[in-house]
C-alpha cells in the first residue's frame, strides 16, 4: 500500500483549500497597509522616489541571496541596479550582480508580460552567469533538473536538515506547465485576493523546485511578480525577502510542515501574510522617516548650518541603525563631526539656538540630544 508522505502525492495535487475565514483579518492588514504604503509614497519626490526603489530592490536580492546562504557585495548590486534605474552608480558591477538586477527588474518592471517556461529558463540563466559563477558545471543552467531526487534542505553542508522532498523528475514538465498555466489564468479570477495568490504561487512552485539551483530565489522572483500584478505597478517600496529572512527558521519551518499536511494550505497563507505585512510596516517607517526629513529641512532650508552640522543632522533624521534612537551627546556629536570637544559644544548649543534639536530630560555629561520635529 502506498504511503502518501508529501503534498504533492495527495490525490487531488494541486487544489489547494483554505479557510477563508482565518484569513480575512491578516488579509484586511495586508491590504491597509499596502494601500497606506502606495498612498505615502505618492507623496516624496521623484529623486527620493527612485531611490527608494533602489534601496527596496537591493535589499529584495541581497536578503534573497542570504536566504540561501550566499553573501553578494551589495556595492556591486547596487551599481547594477542604479544604471538600470538611471541613477548615479558607484562600484564596479560583476557578471552575478548584473544578472540578479536584471531579473528581479524583469520580474517586477515587466509585469504585465506573460510567465512562461522560456522566461523562467532565462531567469535561471541570469542567476548563474557562465564567466561568473563555479557552480555552473555541475548545473543544468537554463534547463530542468535531472533524475535524482530533489531534496529540499538546509544547515551545514556537513549536517543538512531536510524539509521536504520534490516531486519525481518524470512528469515534471506536465506538472511546471500546470503552474504557469495557472498563474496566468489566475491573474483575471476575481475571486481570488491578489495577495493570497502570490501567496499560492510561492508555494506551489518552490513545491515543485523544478531546478537543479536557484529554486528558492525564482520562487521569491516569481512572488514579486505577483504582487506587482495585484498592485498593477513595477516601482517597489518593500522587499519581502528581508522579512523571510529575518524569519529564515520560521520560514523553512511552515515549509517542511505544509509538505507533510493536506491540501488546506491555511496555515502556510497566515506565515506567508504575517510576513507580508511585517515587510510593508518596514517599508511605511522607511518612508515615514523619508517625509520627516524632508518635512525637517524645508523648515530649516534658510538656516545657515555648517557642513559637520548638516552631517549629524542627517544621521539623527535617517535613524535606524546608523541613527541614534536615545539622541546624541556632545561626545557622539564629537566623534560623528570629527571636531574638537569645545566645537562640539558650540555646534550643539548654535542647533539648539535655531531649533533644530531638543534638549532631552537629563544634565550634565549625560546630557542628549534629538532631532526637533516641525509639527505638521
Amino acid at each position: 500500500m502506498h504511503t502518501t508522505r508529501w503534498i504533492w502525492q495527495q490525490p487531488d495535487w494541486p487544489q489547494f483549500t483554505w479557510q477563508a475565514d482565518r484569513l480575512a483579518a491578516p488579509l484586511r492588514a495586508c491590504a491597509h497597509a499596502q494601500g497606506r504604503l502606495l498612498g505615502m509614497a505618492g507623496a516624496v519626490g521623484a529623486d527620493a522616489e527612485a531611490q527608494n526603489s533602489l534601496d527596496a530592490l537591493l535589499q529584495n536580492i541581497v536578503t534573497s541571496s542570504a536566504i540561501e546562504g550566499e553573501q553578494l557585495n551589495a556595492g556591486s548590486v547596487r551599481s547594477s541596479l542604479a544604471r538600470r534605474l538611471g541613477l548615479a552608480t558607484e562600484g564596479k558591477p560583476s557578471p552575478r550582480s548584473e544578472g540578479l538586477a536584471e531579473l528581479l527588474l524583469d520580474a517586477t518592471g515587466q509585469h504585465d508580460q506573460p510567465l512562461t517556461f522560456d522566461r523562467l529558463c532565462t531567469w535561471h540563466r541570469w542567476l548563474f552567469p557562465q564567466d561568473d559563477f563555479p557552480l555552473t558545471a555541475r548545473i543544468r543552467v537554463g534547463a530542468l533538473r535531472g533524475e535524482e531526487p530533489m531534496q529540499v534542505v538546509s544547515g551545514r553542508l556537513d549536517r543538512p536538515t531536510v524539509h521536504f522532498e520534490a516531486p519525481p523528475r518524470e512528469g515534471l514538465e506536465a506538472q511546471l506547465d500546470a503552474f504557469l498555466t495557472w498563474f496566468e489564468r489566475s491573474r483575471d479570477d476575481a475571486t481570488l485576493d491578489p495577495l493570497l495568490r502570490a501567496g499560492i504561487a510561492h508555494f506551489w512552485f518552490v513545491t515543485l523546485h523544478p531546478f537543479d539551483d536557484g529554486n528558492g530565489r525564482l520562487t521569491r522572483a516569481i512572488t514579486d511578480l505577483a504582487l506587482a500584478q495585484g498592485e498593477q505597478q513595477s516601482i517597489r517600496f518593500y522587499a519581502m525577502s528581508a522579512s523571510i529572512l529575518d524569519d529564515r527558521a520560521g520560514y523553512f519551518r511552515i515549509l517542511e510542515a505544509s509538505q507533510k499536511d493536506s491540501l488546506d494550505i491555511t496555515p502556510w497563507l497566515e506565515w506567508f501574510l504575517a510576513t507580508l505585512l511585517n515587510s510593508l510596516e518596514q517599508a511605511l517607517a522607511r518612508i515615514d522617516r523619508v517625509l520627516a526629513k524632508a518635512r525637517f529641512w524645508q523648515a530649516h532650508r534658510q538656516a545657515a548650518l555648517s557642513t559637520e552640522q548638516i552631517k549629524v543632522l542627517n544621521r539623527l533624521l535617517d535613524g535606524g541603525e546608523k541613527g541614534f534612537a536615545d539622541g546624541i551627546s556632545a561626545a557622539q556629536y564629537q566623534a560623528v563631526a570629527q571636531v574638537s570637544k569645545a566645537t562640539a559644544t558650540r555646534h550643539l548649543s548654535d542647533l539648539l539656538e535655531k531649533g533644530c534639536i531638543k534638549r532631552l530630560p537629563g544634565g550634565g555629561r549625560s546630557t542628549r540630544y534629538q532631532i526637533n520635529q516641525p509639527a505638521g
